[in-house]
């Protein structure tokens, strides 16, 4: 019991709660470059009557500490929960540190996400239609996009997982750097949002303007394990126990993109 509680004092005076981390964001320049988006997607972001927030997830910077503590786990360390955890605690080096042992239970974490498949669905849920009925017309009718009502487009996990909300910003992460498309689990559409480009009915038909919103389809693989610090002397390390992996996919909607389709017929359709 004395030595116990002798490990303990040793614990607090070593643990300090000192804010060194900080979250960068991801470089802009890398944003908007890398996925082949239709000409049939327009961004609507400007004239979105809803202003979605900012989606940046921050790319959390470890500490100097941090770095070398993640460097002596056997999984990578990628959770920027965990990160921000470890980056908010330091462990000092007195001189009577000399023989201690001290082994603390961080707790079970989701620690990474590897990605296996990044793919876009330009039509993931149909939020609008734009008609005109030009069958009495001699000359050709011009529509353009109207959103008729408010839209609220959702994506998720397609599978129950512990720690929902980690796996999801970790997946989130790969997700946007795999496309430069900016990302959010729920986006809106506002009812009253408008695009200048024009659609021609030509006489004699009738004309259907679809607006879509697209999503991201991600598809990987996430390691969850049991973390715990580990006191030797002025040693620290990582270890990790039991550590599993479990695949999961999830659909992350485009912010303020639309797509668009368009068709004219004889009949009504």
């Amino acid at each position: 019991m004395k030595w116990n509680k002798v490990l303990l004092v040793f614990v607090l005076i070593f643990l300090s709660a000192t804010p060194i981390g900080f979250a960068n964001q991801a470089p802009q320049t890398a944003k908007y470059i890398k996925a082949k988006v239709p000409s049939s997607v327009l961004n609507i972001a400007k004239e979105n009557t809803y202003p979605n927030p900012a989606q940046d997830v921050p790319y959390l910077q470890p500490s100097e500490f941090t770095k070398k503590l993640i460097g002596t786990s056997k999984v990578k360390i990628e959770n920027p929960n965990l990160i921000r955890m470890l980056n908010e605690s330091s462990v000092n080096n007195p001189p009577l540190a000399f023989g201690l042992r001290a082994t603390i239970y961080l707790g079970e974490w989701p620690l990474n996400y590897e990605s296996t498949e990044t793919s876009p669905n330009w039509q993931y849920q149909k939020i609008n239609t734009n008609y005109y009925d030009n069958r009495g017309g001699n000359m050709n009718y011009q529509i353009h996009y109207v959103q008729e009502a408010q839209k609220i487009i959702k994506g998720g996990l397609t599978a129950k997982v512990a720690n929902a909300e980690d796996v999801k910003k970790m997946m989130m992460l790969k997700a946007m750097d795999a496309t430069g498309l900016p990302l959010a689990f729920e986006t809106i559409i506002g009812g009253g949002t408008k695009k200048d480009q024009v659609y021609n009915i030509g006489p004699q038909r009738l004309g259907y303007l679809y607006a879509y919103a697209p999503a991201i389809n991600e598809k990987g693989k996430v390691t969850y394990g049991e973390v715990y610090l580990v006191l030797k002397g002025k040693k620290k390390q990582i270890m990790v126990k039991n550590v599993v992996s479990q695949g999961i996919g999830a659909w992350i909607p485009v912010q303020d993109h639309v797509s668009f389709g368009f068709l004219t017929s004889e009949r009504p359709r």
